[in-house]
């Protein structure tokens, strides 16, 4: 017997409020509507069917140096089990990814491990070979370091501006980490912000964006502030769950500096005011960037800046479009729509042809966030007690990746940026 698709998802309640069966073949959305003959059909009744997030902010880790936090396997799989379909891996490993040698290396890695798509940025340094990045397969640029973080090197004006010609040549995207760091002891949130400022914040993108030359496609990293990203504007930007959900006053049941990251968590009064703008918000990313607990215990001014939160990031939003306070609508065009058109990927809809990377939730449930349903490596989690919408069924590429907590990996999975110049079959 023939059939006319290799699944269906039958049953399932899209985002403009239909019922419908999605009919999937060769990875592609054929139909909605009916179901078509299939060789598998799953029930989702009940559940809320949305495209796969995009995540344009993480740290994967992995390598012999840093795989112990975190790896492709299970990265991909935390992911997964978040309703992200689709990661980009920032470029600050061990060793950096400054030319194609390096890069290579990181993306066989990704090929062999990884669950889901993922896209790989190249590392902007003095020493980097921008266009050998980029016709390597570089998604992306940066995040760049105009001051220095985990594992990041702070660039000089002259390294930053050089690199901005030479990525505007190109016709890629730059994304960028701007901050101020002040002298000081670093012994506590309020101290960890205050030596980060949110004006610093601010000024370190005004005077970022003096060196742009005509052409430029930048990418504001993790603003923490409404103060930074009112002077965003027209450079595009990204806000992390950790400054919408955490604070100085409030950081939850974990200790101070398990909610040390770079830029800062800020005060109450300032999450608050982020999340009153949340409409000019163009994107939401993870900056997934896990540690042990080991690595977190440590006294404060020890301890690592970084949170895990790519597999917490959509359902900790999902339980507040469940509460009323956001609209699905927004929620989509920032985990969904504006990054994939930012980094040049096809826009994700239920539309015939379009890519079969979906994720299906819940209706109206949520659950308590417990560090022991993650499937992270760093084995904690800031957001503990906190509410989310998981999903259980993950697609990519048609394929039943995340099925009821059981992972199963395709093939196919790096997305390359536009400069890539394929001289054999990929990894």
């Amino acid at each position: 017997m023939s059939f006319d698709a290799d699944c269906v998802l039958k049953g399932a309640l899209l985002p403009d409020g239909r019922v419908a069966d999605i009919s999937i073949r060769d990875g592609r959305i054929i139909h909605v509507g009916a179901a078509l003959r299939a060789d598998q059909t799953v029930d989702c009744t009940g559940l809320l069917c949305l495209p796969g997030a995009v995540d344009m902010h993480v740290h994967m880790r992995g390598g012999k140096e840093q795989g112990h936090k975190e790896d492709w396997v299970s990265g991909s799989q935390s992911a997964l089990a978040g309703g992200v379909t689709t990661v980009v891996d920032q470029p600050n490993t061990i060793p950096p990814l400054t030319g194609p040698d390096a890069f290579t290396e990181r993306v066989k890695e990704a090929t062999r491990d990884a669950y889901c798509r993922f896209g790989i940025n190249g590392y902007v340094s003095g020493a980097s070979d921008i266009r050998g990045l980029w016709e390597a397969g570089a998604l992306a640029f940066g995040e760049t370091f105009a001051a220095a973080s985990s594992f990041g090197s702070a660039l000089t004006i002259e390294e930053i501006a050089q690199a901005f010609s030479e990525i505007a040549r190109l016709g890629a995207l730059v994304t960028i980490h701007a901050e101020d760091v002040l002298p000081g002891d670093d012994t506590s949130l309020a101290t960890h912000a205050a030596l980060r400022p949110e004006e610093g914040e601010k000024k370190c993108m005004q005077m970022l964006a003096e060196r742009f030359p005509p052409g430029l496609s930048a990418h504001f990293c993790h603003l923490s502030s409404p103060i930074s990203a009112d002077a965003a504007s027209p450079v595009t930007f990204e806000v992390m769950p950790h400054h919408l959900f955490l604070s100085i006053e409030n950081h939850g049941s974990v200790p101070e500096g398990y909610c040390k990251v770079n830029p800062p968590v800020r005060h109450e009064a300032t999450r608050k005011a982020l999340w009153e703008m949340w409409d000019s918000i163009p994107v939401i990313a993870s900056d997934h960037a896990p540690h042990t607990t080991e690595e977190k215990s440590q006294p404060f001014s020890e301890a690592p800046s970084g949170i895990p939160g790519v597999e917490t990031m959509v359902p900790l939003l999902l339980a507040e479009v469940y509460a009323g306070r956001i609209s699905l609508s927004s929620l989509l065009k920032k985990v969904v729509t504006t990054p994939a058109r930012l980094l040049g990927l096809p826009e994700s809809t239920f539309l015939p042809g379009s890519a079969a990377d979906l994720a299906l939730y819940p209706r109206n449930e949520t659950v308590t966030i417990t560090a022991d349903m993650l499937y992270s490596r760093a084995g904690w989690t800031p957001y503990e007690g906190m509410q989310g919408v998981f999903p259980v069924i993950t697609c990519v590429k048609g394929h039943l990746s995340y099925l009821r907590n059981e992972f199963s990996r395709t093939d196919g999975l790096w997305v390359t940026g536009r400069g890539y110049k394929c001289t054999e079959t990929k990894y």
